[in-house]
């Protein structure tokens, strides 16, 4: 992994002591792998050396999982304990790193972006909110509801986090965040999540440059564009 961008070397552990814990788990994990896991591991807490944290790194924790999976570590019945439950306790102790040592944000786009350091939280947040009866999109500007419901809910979470961490009004601290709210359904709402993030995160260049592929997520070359009325100019 790279020294720059969202995706740079994590320090969130020697890679011995992460090979043993996966060595440790199922017996379906493949020794083979166990380097390639290891690796995502690491790069999920931030850069040791630049002392920043982003998105990049939120994504090597969900690629982390996702070879688990591959593996047969996981099943597929596992994947909502895996948002709620362990992608959950990864934002908790990483938004307690981030308000203990101020970590500088690997890529923000400021006041532009939803949050300095995660995205995740939204796409996962309004898929949890999907089918809810009462709760909208706009109930984000009610401070009780958030209150009431920020413990149940990773949307509402996120939201709240980021108003600690920023002062000031929601429109002014986090533009786009505020026009959200104003989408009529959690489905609108998870769907363009969803293209943000992978235009945003997945489509950067100083994102995806640093970002380790190997057996478990293999890169693929784009199909060649054929050309057609002669060369190229």
């Amino acid at each position: 992994s790279g020294s720059g961008g969202n995706g740079g070397s994590g320090g969130g552990g020697e890679d011995g002591g992460a090979q043993g814990k996966v060595d440790g788990g199922r017996a379906s994990v493949p020794v083979a792998a166990c380097a390639e896991l290891a690796a995502y591991w690491c790069d999920s807490f931030g850069n040791r050396t630049r002392i920043d944290y982003g998105t990049g790194h939120e994504t090597n924790f969900l690629a982390w999982l996702y070879c688990l999976r591959r593996c047969g570590a996981l099943c597929p019945g596992d994947s909502r304990a895996l948002v709620l439950c362990v992608f959950q306790s990864y934002l908790a102790l990483m938004r307690r790193v981030q308000t203990t040592y101020w970590l500088e944000p690997a890529g923000s786009h400021g006041v532009w972006g939803l949050d300095d350091y995660q995205f995740l939280p939204f796409v996962f947040g309004a898929a949890q909110l999907a089918d809810h009866k009462h709760l909208r999109p706009k109930s984000i500007h009610v401070e009780m509801t958030r209150e009431a419901v920020g413990g149940d809910y990773m949307y509402f979470q996120a939201v709240e986090f980021v108003r600690s961490v920023k002062k000031g009004l929601l429109a002014e601290t986090s533009p786009i965040l505020n026009d959200v709210s104003a989408v009529s359904t959690w489905a609108r709402v998870y769907a363009g999540m969803v293209r943000m993030y992978r235009a945003e995160v997945l489509s950067k260049v100083p994102i995806v440059q640093h970002f380790l592929f190997g057996s478990l997520i293999e890169w693929r070359d784009a199909p060649a564009v054929e050309q057609s009325g002669g060369e190229a100019s």
